[in-house]
């Protein structure tokens, strides 16, 4: 091997060389690599490469949940109340989806907490109203009172009494704080839920809201609108309501109603009289309304009768 080197060294010199003699510059070559030096790079199972996309998933699914922690009373009643909180996943003590608690994927269920000391809940068959006392890590909800309006789907009427099950009773609690903060409710049985929250009307709206009660007729009617030609307008008129809550005074006509009421969806051939939250816009936009409506709850809902 050293001779072979030795007899191929000065023919790469003279190679180098120009023929008056002068140096040229070259790039070196590569060295040669051996065959029995050469490794392809390990491949990698099928197998391997399905374990190793399943945890990666499963590592970006664990960054993506709520870390939870204790929160101090004090600073949990004002989160509390600031937030309006969504029911995002029900479990058992098993660990198994609590699915009566979760028929309402575009509406579920929502606890709104008072500063007096009162929850409601919202998004059931009926609306529900109960006391809430917190102590320490935990917190004690309802009992509750309810409305008496009837529901059709036999699901959704179920929900009422999964809610007095589910949702009343003592419950150790934990808070998250990331892109919108979660509640954790632990019952005593072992289920948990956990709630995402969002800004409640008044934080939005920058101020409480005043109380009004707005009647909805049945059917709307065509209106005249600059930016939607075929607009249709509910048809409502306002009711006053003495503290004892009786009727007071004689309701006006009815006119049209151009703005929206946030959480109520109107059913053609329902009339309705609905208890609002009014808000006042502190800069209103452009050919808009001063207001914005919110439902607080149905009073009355009348169905047409059958025939």
């Amino acid at each position: 091997m050293n001779r072979l080197l030795l007899i191929a060294l000065p023919t790469l010199l003279a190679a180098c060389a120009k023929p008056d003699g002068e140096p040229t510059a070259t790039t070196p070559a590569a060295p040669a690599t051996s065959a029995s030096t050469t490794q392809a790079a390990p491949a990698v199972a099928p197998a391997d490469a399905a374990a190793a996309a399943a945890a990666a998933a499963a590592a970006t699914v664990a960054s993506d949940q709520p870390k939870f922690e204790k929160v101090p009373v004090i600073r949990a009643a004002g989160l509390l109340t600031k937030q309006q909180w969504r029911l995002s996943t029900a479990n058992d003590a098993t660990g198994q989806r609590i699915d009566a608690l979760l028929v309402r994927a575009d509406k579920p269920l929502q606890l709104a907490f008072q500063r007096s000391g009162g929850v409601a809940i919202d998004n059931a068959c009926n609306r529900m109203s109960g006391p809430f006392q917190l102590a320490g890590q935990a917190i004690k909800l309802g009992p509750y009172a309810a409305t008496k309006k009837a529901c059709s789907d036999p699901k959704l009427a179920a929900l009422d009494a999964e809610v007095g099950k589910r949702l009343q009773g003592d419950f150790t609690y934990r808070m998250a704080f990331g892109a919108a903060p979660a509640l954790e409710l632990r019952s005593s049985r072992g289920d948990m839920l956990v709630f995402v929250g969002s800004d409640t009307p008044e934080a939005r709206f920058g101020g409480p809201g005043e109380r009004v009660f707005l009647e909805v007729a049945a059917e709307t009617k065509p209106c005249s609108h600059p930016l939607m030609p075929d607009m249709q307008c509910l048809q409502v008129r306002e009711l006053k309501y003495d503290d004892n809550g009786l009727k007071v005074g004689t309701p006006g006509a009815f006119g049209n109603f151009y703005d929206q009421i946030e959480g109520y969806t109107h059913q053609p051939g329902v009339r309705n009289v609905l208890r609002l939250q009014r808000y006042t816009h502190k800069q209103v936009p452009a050919d808009a309304s001063k207001y914005a409506y919110v439902l607080d709850m149905v009073v009355e809902s009348e169905a047409p009768k059958a025939k």
